[in-house]
């Protein structure tokens, strides 16, 4: 049987990573070790050399035509989010789809896929800081900020840059195998299967109003003290406002719920004493003011799509000392 023909789009000031993404999971012999082997092939938009945005130069040796007969056809990123692809390339992407291609947008090149219309009713990924955009352009489309990708069976969209390796990474099982998988991410040294999602790494400032009013004095005393309870009534009453007022103007100000907010503000404090500290589960449940590691277990997983203990794996100022380790 002929190898899979897996496509990547390039075009001028693609960024290098992105683009490397499917070359390192599909653009190498890995048959030695079991794995499939790929055609695979880089293909430009525009004839000429490629400029990426870190000043190399590329030469894709591929055009769009190379997309026919293509069994998998990845868009690792887009340059411009504002103006729809040119027609061309759509009309490309969507040529291959009724060919039976798998297509595959990574990180902002759901924003080119999103533009072919395979999307319509669908649920999509792409880098957390650009989902409102994304649903500000394409509204029949549902888009998820969380997830790190998500897979439609014919369509698949991921999040950010790394994202697109968890991405492919599942391609490769999927259609490959889960022994097959696992191969290539320990050849890779890559987790073949990394927990929670992409609300993990969005960095949550922390709300504040215009005026050191009552208001802003009271929410600035939760923050100080989220080890304590903290009811609606009381922080109202610390405001001077009655609940009504206080509930009508804090999501004016804030855009959430008080209780939603103050769980997020627990959910932080939680997160820097995971990162920064060797405190037990206990004990930074106790003082981010969930009262039990179970409670905490709970809100991680419901906010970050993640546990605690993976959370402090991945993230604490300890995590790279304990992984090169040398056991005793």
């Amino acid at each position: 049987m002929a190898d899979p023909i897996v496509a990547a789009i390039a075009f001028d000031g693609i960024s290098p990573f992105h683009l490397s993404v499917p070359c390192l999971v599909f653009g190498e012999d890995r048959a030695a070790l079991g794995l499939p082997r790929f055609d695979f092939r880089i293909c430009a938009i525009e004839s000429g050399p490629i400029h990426t945005e870190a000043g190399l130069t590329v030469t894709a040796p591929h055009g769009l035509g190379s997309l026919d007969g293509a069994d998998i056809v990845i868009v690792p990123s887009w340059r411009d989010l504002e103006d729809p692809p040119p027609a061309f390339l759509v009309e490309a992407l969507r040529r291959a789809h009724r060919n039976g291609a798998l297509i595959v947008g990574l990180c902002l090149g759901t924003f080119a896929v999103a533009a072919t219309g395979l999307l319509s009713g669908r649920r999509a990924a792409t880098h957390w800081a650009y989902t409102e955009q994304l649903q500000a352009l394409y509204p029949d489309m549902i888009v998820d900020p969380d997830v790190l990708y998500i897979d439609n069976g014919d369509v698949m969209t991921s999040a950010g840059v790394a994202a697109g390796l968890d991405c492919c990474i599942h391609i490769v099982r999927a259609r490959y195998g889960a022994e097959a998988a696992l191969r290539l991410a320990r050849q890779i040294v890559l987790s073949p299967h990394r927990q929670g999602g992409q609300a993990q790494f969005i960095e949550r400032p922390i709300a504040k109003t215009g005026n050191a009013d009552r208001f802003t004095q009271a929410l600035d005393t939760v923050r100080k003290t989220l080890g304590e309870t903290h009811s609606l009534d009381s922080v109202a009453d610390a405001a001077g406002l009655t609940r009504r007022t206080f509930t009508r103007r804090f999501q004016k100000s804030i855009g959430t719920s008080f209780g939603d907010w103050l769980i997020d503000q627990r959910v932080a404090l939680a997160q820097r004493l995971l990162e920064a500290t060797e405190k037990s589960m206990d004990t930074v449940a106790f003082e981010a003011g969930f009262g039990s590691a179970t409670s905490l277990r709970q809100h991680f997983a419901a906010r970050l799509r993640t546990s605690p203990a993976q959370y402090r794996r991945e993230f604490s100022k300890n995590a790279d000392q304990d992984s090169h380790a040398v056991p005793h």
